[in-house]
């Protein structure tokens, strides 16, 4: 078994942060699939549903001996949530408690950035994911989601756009382009992903707020519960027609619980992940106009063992997912690897695991689509929140810890 070097010490109460060339020492060596055991042996919650079909759930173990390095860029941050590259090799971060940081390519932190609209930081609630385009060195804007506090009404997800000052110290011409509804009184289940098409749209995920009243709005496409919508970067939907019968035209999938997790393909297409009951987290590839079923049919059940309804796994007119795991992986962010760094992973998708304190990567076949293996890596070391690809080609995680981390993932040298 590989040794699984710790993080770094927890700094001073005045979280000193400190930059990749402090922690140059600070890596992480292994083979790539290290495990503590196979974790397609852990008994399901639901032991009595089965796959729709071959290959939907516990994939074969993929074999990889990859060494891998992982080396801290930056720390200090309060379970930061969301991260986007800028063209300096710097990164944006958010952190739930509703703090936009600037992690310089040094490594270095900055002060929170200004000009954020309130946040609603309880429970699962809080700033949550930062995305910036191409044109970033000349546009200087970036979107964000959030938990937008609504009064007596509650609250829900949104999304709004500004442009960062010159100096990265505030945001300026802020506006909200999204507000989920109806707004609902709850701490949990906000989503919420930003990703940017190849068409100009921008794609945004929602959670159907967890209480038993409002699940059922998941299902009623007038409403932005537990949905994937696609909207214009300025607001507003970037269809005019809807995709179902008396729905918002915005809505672009429904029957979804809690989708944390979203990118695009190599196709270009879309991809979730989500949170479902216990032992029933879902990978997903949501096309427009499809009902992803929850909460009239999934895999897993209650918290407290009952099932969830009347325990059905499949319905016609709703879709099975690519893929679901029971015990769950709490997924997070999701990113799929398109580059060259790190040999054998190219074309893999690769997810956050907060529950299972892992970074996953998957295999899909190039045809199917379907899942060909499974590997954990970095397995109990920390809950990992986000995942992306650095232009580089280097894995970039964030660790949801009251301490987090930026972290930098490369082959060892």
């Amino acid at each position: 078994m590989p040794i699984l070097l710790p993080f770094l010490p927890q700094p001073s109460p005045s979280r000193p942060v400190l930059s990749a060339a402090m922690v140059a020492a600070a890596l992480l060596l292994l083979p790539a699939a290290a495990t503590a055991a196979d974790f397609n042996d852990a008994l399901p919650n639901a032991a009595a549903q089965r796959p729709a079909f071959p290959g939907q759930t516990r994939a074969p173990v993929i074999a990889d001996t990859t060494r891998l390095q992982r080396t801290v860029v930056a720390r200090g941050l309060e379970h930061p949530w969301g991260m986007a590259e800028l063209p300096d090799g710097g990164w944006l971060v958010t952190e739930r408690p509703g703090r936009l940081r600037l992690v310089r390519a040094d490594g270095s932190l900055s002060a929170p950035i200004l000009g954020l609209p309130a946040v609603e930081a309880t429970g699962q609630g809080g700033l949550l994911d930062v995305a910036v385009r191409d044109d970033f060195a000349t546009s200087l804007r970036v979107w964000w989601s959030y938990a937008e506090p609504r009064g007596a009404e509650g609250n829900g997800t949104a999304v709004a756009t500004g442009t960062l000052s010159a100096d990265a110290t505030r945001l300026t011409d802020v506006r909200v382009i999204f507000r989920q509804t109806p707004a609902w009184r709850s701490s949990l289940h906000f989503g919420s992903r930003l990703v940017f098409d190849r068409d100009g749209g921008l794609f945004v995920t929602t959670g159907e707020r967890s209480d038993r009243a409002a699940r059922p709005l998941a299902q009623d496409p007038a409403t932005l519960l537990g949905k994937v919508v696609r909207i214009h970067p300025d607001g507003g939907p970037m269809q005019a027609d809807p995709a179902f019968p008396g729905g918002l035209p915005e809505v672009w999938s429904i029957g979804h619980r809690n989708v944390q997790g979203a990118t695009l393909a190599p196709d270009g297409t879309l991809w979730t992940v989500e949170h479902g009951p216990r032992g029933g987290d879902e990978l997903n590839h949501p096309q427009r106009g499809k009902n992803y079923g929850w909460p009239v049919i999934t895999y897993g059940q209650e918290y407290s063992g009952n099932p969830v309804g009347t325990g059905t796994t499949a319905q016609a007119g709703m879709e099975q997912p690519v893929y679901y795991w029971d015990p769950v992986i709490a997924p997070g962010g999701m990113a799929f690897y398109t580059a060259d760094r790190i040999p054998g992973w190219r074309n893999s998708l690769l997810i956050a695991g907060l529950g299972a304190q892992a970074l996953v990567r998957l295999t899909l076949d190039p045809v199917s689509k379907l899942v060909t293996g499974e590997a954990r890596y970095f397995d109990g070391t920390a809950r990992i929140r986000d995942v992306t690809v650095a232009r580089d080609g280097a894995v970039m995680l964030l660790t949801d810890e009251d301490d987090g981390a930026l972290i930098r993932v490369d082959l060892a040298r």
